[in-house]
């Protein structure tokens, strides 16, 4: 089922890449979420997106807002990841039942086993108020995000 700009975000809880459960309800009321999912961790356009995020965590993680990223990897792999590219936003594992947030989301791709690059902005009330999902190779724009939170700040 496709999501639509206004509906509530699906909600979820998953652990992070320190197996501390994440939910979407955390931030209710307190920061807008950019829920960026991506397929795997170490892979090439992956690296490098999450690698962008963590180089304007300024612009992303702050008082107004919260990054988390979302792949079907196993918490441990995360916790390698974050840990080789210094990612101190939380990743967070969609590993079992596999695939299940990205499901909700409808970006879980079941040929290869994981998320496809979807990306969607959640507003302090849980509403949807931004998405765009890019094939996997096509790496997304971080002022695409900033328009977005803008406009929400």
């Amino acid at each position: 089922m496709a999501l639509t700009i206004g509906d509530p975000a699906p909600v979820f809880t998953l652990q992070n890449q320190h197996g501390t459960p994440v939910s979407l309800s955390d931030f209710a009321s307190k920061k807008n979420v950019v829920l960026v999912f991506y397929p795997f961790a170490f892979s090439r356009v992956c690296t490098a997106e999450l690698g962008e995020i963590r180089d304007n965590t300024d612009d992303l993680c702050n008082d107004s807002t919260q990054v988390l990223a979302v792949s079907c990897d196993h918490m441990f792999s995360l916790r390698a990841f974050a840990d080789h590219d210094q990612l101190a936003f939380p990743l967070l594992s969609d590993f079992w039942p596999h695939g299940a947030t990205a499901s909700q989301y409808g970006v879980f791709n079941s040929q290869i086993g994981a998320s496809a690059r979807g990306t969607f902005i959640v507003d302090r009330g849980g509403v949807l108020r931004w998405q765009v999902e890019n094939e996997i190779p096509q790496a997304r724009n971080l002022d695409d995000y900033r328009g977005v939170l803008s406009d929400l700040n």
